[in-house]
């Protein structure tokens, strides 16, 4: 035995989780070896003084903003190109290819092959299937054929007709297309929520949250489901200040009654780049204010917060219910 593998079993030993002919082993290259009986001598001494000190659980509100962080950065990787992918892909099949040669490239052509006959196959039935969809296609509150998520391209514009409930959106298909219901039609319930999340258009995204959020301050309809989820991504991971307050505004009527929107806001209140939105989400937290976890957090957020008007508007939540001190 060397000394790279010995100290290899000198971690695993030291957690019990080597077995016993390689134990044997390890102890008798460490008997003629002072290197690695050092180097375990001090594995055993840190593993005491670790155990001496309990591991302390991440808050939850480090960890809800180290997964927000991460999504974030993963949002912000490029996408490979197509020529990337296929370089990617054929670069796997060559190192694929050395282990076997002949066999993978048997494999290889057979699976070209299958591929492209399964390939056409495929594409027959989805042509016949789009035929049927569309013959079947059902229809909106005002007659017109309702299109489903998959075949809109996006949202192109939204606008609501003056004291009425009449919302007329205009989305992209293969062609530019149209449809105009009430706000309680479910197809522009859904479309909506598609524009919600479009990335091409903050206009487009800030008047569907906007008409979302008018929806459940009104309370119509707004299930977590549904609108209510919606408002909730918007909230969390739009890169719009004015679209996530007006989502943040239009979860204010759940935040007493959800703990999912709550958790929402309280992440609001502890991540969110715009002071405006923290110090909404301040007061909109304040009913619930008795709650365990909004108490922690304005707690933490009055004595260590960076922004001293978030701060103070913290504190006079908290001085406005003496016995939550």
């Amino acid at each position: 035995m060397n000394c790279e593998v010995a100290h290899e079993r000198i971690v695993t030993g030291a957690y019990g989780e080597l077995p016993d002919e390689q134990t044997h082993e390890l102890e008798r290259h460490i008997a003629g070896c002072p290197d690695c009986h050092r180097e375990r001598e001090e594995l055993l001494a840190l593993k005491v003084l670790a155990n001496a000190h309990p591991v302390m659980e991440p808050t939850a509100n480090l960890v809800a903003r180290s997964r927000l962080r991460l999504e974030e950065a993963l949002d912000a990787l490029p996408p490979k190109r197509w020529h990337e992918r296929l370089g990617q892909r054929m670069m796997n099949n060559f190192a694929s290819l050395q282990a076997a040669p002949v066999a993978a490239c048997l494999l290889l052509v057979a699976g070209a092959g299958a591929g492209s006959l399964g390939g056409y196959e495929i594409a027959q039935n989805r042509a016949a299937h789009t035929a049927a969809a569309l013959s079947a296609t059902p229809q909106t509150q005002t007659g017109q054929p309702q299109a489903g998520p998959a075949e809109i391209a996006n949202i192109s514009s939204i606008v609501r007709q003056p004291n009425s409930e009449m919302v007329e959106v205009r989305y992209n298909q293969v062609v530019p297309q149209r449809m105009e219901g009430s706000l309680d039609d479910p197809a522009i319930r859904q479309l909506l929520m598609l524009a919600s999340e479009d990335s091409a258009s903050a206009g487009v995204r800030d008047d569907s949250v906007g008409l979302l959020a008018a929806e459940c301050r009104a309370g119509h309809g707004c299930q977590g489901a549904g609108i209510r989820d919606a408002l909730m991504v918007a909230l969390r991971y739009d890169k719009n200040e004015g679209v996530r307050e007006k989502a943040l505004q239009g979860l204010e009527p759940y935040v007493a009654q959800d703990v999912r929107v709550r958790d929402a806001v309280l992440e609001a209140l502890m991540n969110d780049g715009d002071p405006r939105i923290r110090t909404a989400a301040i007061n909109i937290l304040e009913p619930v204010e008795a709650d365990t976890s909004v108490r922690q957090v304005l707690h933490t957020v009055a004595n260590s917060d960076q922004n001293p008007q978030i701060r103070t508007v913290s504190r006079q939540v908290l001085s406005r219910v003496p016995e939550i001190q």
